[in-house]
C-alpha cells in the first residue's frame, strides 16, 4: 500500500506512537513549523537543493545557481476518502491536497486519492488509518463518534463554532493540540485541518416543518451528534454515506436529508425527493465544518522533517482553498434552487427546541465520557467569549449588508 525508498533519509517509527518533532502543547502547534517551512519554499529556486533532513531551519542560498534537484527519497501513498468522485468540493479538497503534496516535494511525495468504497467505504476510513489497511485518509471525524463522542469536534458541534472561529480555535486557540493528544491515545493517529464547507444548510423536506410535532416520525440523513438532537425531538436519525443517499430517496428509507448545501447537494441528487420541495436553513448542527487528513502515527513519525512540514502546509492550503470554492460555487447554485425549491428558514420554536435539546445531549455527554468533557469544557468557553465579539461585528454588518441589497 505504501512504498518509500531510500531508508538512510527515512526516521524509524517511534513504538510508544508519541509525536516526533512536533509538539501539541502550545496553543500555535504547527503554526511556527508552517512560517519556517513558507519561508523555505520562498527562499528556494526550482534548481536547488532542498535537504528534507535540515529544510525546516536552513534555508537554501536564495542567489545560488548550483544546477541540482530534489534530494528526498520517494514516497508513494494511497489515500481513503469519504467522498464519491462526483463531489468536485470534498473530492476535490482530497486532490487539491495532494497535488499541493507533489508540487511542494518536486514529485517525490505522491499521494494518490480514491473514491468513497474503491476499496474504504465513506464511514470507514478513520478506521482504515487507525489499523494501517491505508496510508492516509480524508474525511470528517463526526462520522465517527459510534467509536467516542470527543470525535465530534473534530468536524463541528450543533451551534458551535463559525467556520472562522472553528480556526481560530482549531489554530490559536489550542484546539489542534488537544485533538491531536486525543487522537494520538484513542487511535495512534495525527490530523490536521484540510478542508472547510462553512455554514450549511439545514436540509430538504417535503413538506413544512414549523414546529416540534412536524418532527415525529421523520426520517432523516444526518449525521453526528444532531441525529440525537432529532431523536429525542421525536425524529429518526439515518447515517449514510454521500454515496448512499440518492439510492435511500429513491427507495424511501428517508424522509429529508441534509448534506452540504446547493453545490453538493445537486450533485448527489438531494433535490430528487417527490412533490414539493422546501430548502431550510440553517444548518444549526454544521455552522462550521472541517474536513481532515488522519495519519497513522508510525507512518507519520517515519517522515522525513520537511515532508511532516509539507503535509501542514498542504493542508492549510486546502483549508482556505476549500471554502473559497464553496463560496464561489454555492452562491451560484442557489440561484437553480430558487427555481423549483421552496426555501424556509427554520422558526422560532424550531431553533428554540434544536438549541435547548443540544445543549442538553452536549451536557450529558460530558457527564459520562471523560474525554469528551475535556475538550467541551475549554471549547465551550471559547465559544461563548469569540461569539460576544462576533456578535458586535460580523453580526451586524452582515445584517445591515443583506439589508441593503436584498
Amino acid at each position: 500500500m505504501h512504498e518509500t525508498r531510500d531508508n538512510n533519509s527515512v526516521t524509524k517509527p517511534n513504538p510508544q506512537h508519541t509525536l516526533q518533532r512536533r509538539s501539541f502543547v502550545k496553543g500555535a502547534a504547527g503554526v511556527a513549523g508552517f512560517a519556517a517551512s513558507a519561508a523555505v519554499l520562498a527562499a528556494c529556486g526550482d534548481n536547488q537543493i532542498i535537504n528534507p533532513d535540515t529544510a525546516n531551519t536552513t534555508p537554501p542560498n536564495a542567489n545560488s545557481n548550483a544546477a541540482t534537484t530534489f534530494s528526498g527519497p520517494q514516497i508513494n501513498w494511497e489515500m481513503a476518502t469519504s467522498w464519491p468522485e462526483s463531489l468536485v468540493t470534498l473530492y476535490g479538497a482530497a486532490q487539491f491536497f495532494a497535488h499541493k503534496v507533489d508540487e511542494l516535494t518536486g514529485g517525490a511525495f505522491k499521494i494518490t486519492p480514491k473514491p468513497a468504497d474503491q476499496p474504504i467505504g465513506a464511514l470507514d476510513v478513520l478506521p482504515a488509518v487507525r489499523d494501517q489497511r491505508v496510508d492516509i485518509g480524508h474525511s470528517a471525524a463526526y462520522y465517527y463518534i459510534g467509536l467516542n463522542p470527543a470525535q465530534q469536534f473534530g468536524t463541528t458541534v450543533p451551534f458551535g463554532l463559525t467556520q472562522r472561529q472553528q480556526n481560530a480555535w482549531l489554530y490559536h486557540g489550542g484546539g489542534l493540540n488537544t485533538l491531536n493528544e486525543f487522537y494520538a491515545n484513542e487511535h495512534q493517529i495525527i490530523t490536521f485541518p484540510a478542508g472547510s464547507t462553512g455554514c450549511q444548510m439545514g436540509g430538504w423536506f417535503t413538506k413544512e416543518v414549523k414546529a416540534v410535532e412536524d418532527l415525529q416520525g421523520l426520517r432523516m440523513r444526518i449525521p453526528g451528534i444532531a441525529g440525537q438532537v432529532l431523536e429525542n425531538l421525536g425524529g429518526e436519525q439515518v447515517e449514510l454515506g454521500s454515496n448512499e443517499i440518492r439510492e435511500a430517496i429513491r427507495n424511501g428509507s428517508i424522509d429529508s436529508a441534509e448534506f452540504v448545501g446547493p453545490t453538493d447537494d445537486l450533485i448527489l441528487g438531494l433535490d430528487e425527493f417527490e412533490g414539493e420541495l422546501y430548502y431550510y436553513h440553517p444548518g444549526w448542527w454544521e455552522p462550521g465544518t472541517t474536513l481532515e487528513v488522519q495519519i497513522p502515527l508510525d507512518r507519520w513519525n517515519a517522515l522525513p522533517p520537511y515532508y511532516q512540514s509539507v503535509i501542514e502546509i498542504a493542508a492549510m492550503a486546502t483549508n482556505a482553498n476549500t471554502i473559497a470554492h464553496y463560496d464561489y460555487r454555492n452562491q451560484i447554485d442557489l440561484k437553480r434552487i430558487q427555481q423549483f425549491a421552496t426555501i424556509r428558514e427554520f422558526s422560532p420554536e424550531l431553533m428554540r427546541a434544536f438549541k435547548t435539546e443540544t445543549e442538553n445531549v452536549l451536557n450529558k455527554l460530558a457527564r459520562e465520557n471523560t474525554q469528551f468533557r475535556a475538550i467541551f469544557e475549554p471549547w465551550r468557553e471559547f465559544r461563548d467569549s469569540i461569539s460576544t465579539w462576533h456578535g458586535l461585528a460580523e453580526r451586524s454588518f452582515l445584517s445591515q449588508q443583506t439589508a441593503i441589497w436584498i
